[in-house]
């Protein structure tokens, strides 16, 4: 009898052994260290995250981030320009093998693909118009005659919908179309990430013409996001990131992109 268990208990044990082997060899991570080469989906338009400097280059805070991974992985970086309204459906078809473009996590992506820990946090905040200097809450602007612009598809958009009830909204392809119709008094705010709008706020072209109000409207946590049932890779990307949070990695990188505006003169 005790030869019989002995013997099932190794029977179930390679089984197990071949599992996780078989695991293994889909996992995402190990394909990338097999073909040497981490494929990045992003959206070039997403300042200072992702976005072409005036050679075409795509630069940006997660284009850093991307570089130290891959370094980390021994293998190279190959970044993959997607429109935003495809690009979830990219990561799941295989077009990447990563999603890095300033995502919000919510739970609504997340039925469809899993996040690695969160490694930056934005909110939602206005730009508006300079006719209206003396706003002091969204609240203000919640009315029939006024227009709220947004980027399509969003968390900016998820968020002034919810917000604002009365007033039109009209959504663009991208923020850079949205901010512009605010600047040209075409509409009276922006609903969007505050980096962005910080740094359009502080463009000369915005001087005097637009008004920001930076108080976080709304809580998002930014997130890499893989295909779902891989969690080597997931494991992998947390350590990561815990690893360049603490070995001064992050950090630098950070403060080139938000802390300075050097980069800026690339791109404007």
């Amino acid at each position: 009898m005790k030869k019989i268990l002995v013997a099932l208990m190794l029977v179930l044990g390679l089984n197990a052994m071949a599992d996780d082997i078989n695991l293994w060899q889909k996992s995402t991570l190990n394909q990338v260290l097999q073909k040497g080469v981490l494929r990045v989906g992003m959206e070039p338009g997403y300042m200072p995250f992702e976005m072409k400097d005036k050679k075409g280059n795509i630069i940006g805070f997660d284009v850093d981030i991307a570089k130290a991974m891959a370094k980390a992985m021994g293998v190279k970086l190959e970044l993959v320009p997607t429109a935003w309204d495809g690009i979830i459906a990219g990561l799941l078809t295989g077009k990447f093998d990563i999603l890095m473009s300033g995502m919000t996590i919510t739970q609504e992506r997340n039925l469809k693909i899993n996040f690695a820990n969160p490694y930056i946090s934005v909110g939602q905040t206005l730009l508006v118009n300079s006719k209206h200097k003396g706003i002091k809450s969204w609240k203000e602007l919640d009315k029939p005659q006024y227009t709220i612009v947004t980027k399509l598809g969003v968390t900016g958009e998820i968020a002034a919908r919810k917000m604002f009830k009365k007033a039109k909204i009209r959504t663009f392809e991208t923020e850079a179309d949205a901010a512009q119709e605010v600047l040209n008094g075409n509409a009276d705010a922006l609903v969007y990430d505050k980096p962005y709008n910080a740094i359009f706020y502080a463009q000369k072209k915005a001087t005097g013409k637009i008004i920001h109000l930076d108080e976080d409207l709304t809580y998002e946590p930014l997130g890499w996001a893989v295909r779902k049932g891989d969690p080597d890779f997931l494991n992998w990307l947390n350590n990561f990131l815990n690893q360049i949070k603490h070995d001064g990695v992050y950090d630098k990188i950070y403060n080139k992109w938000f802390e300075r505006d050097a980069w800026q003169k690339k791109v404007m």
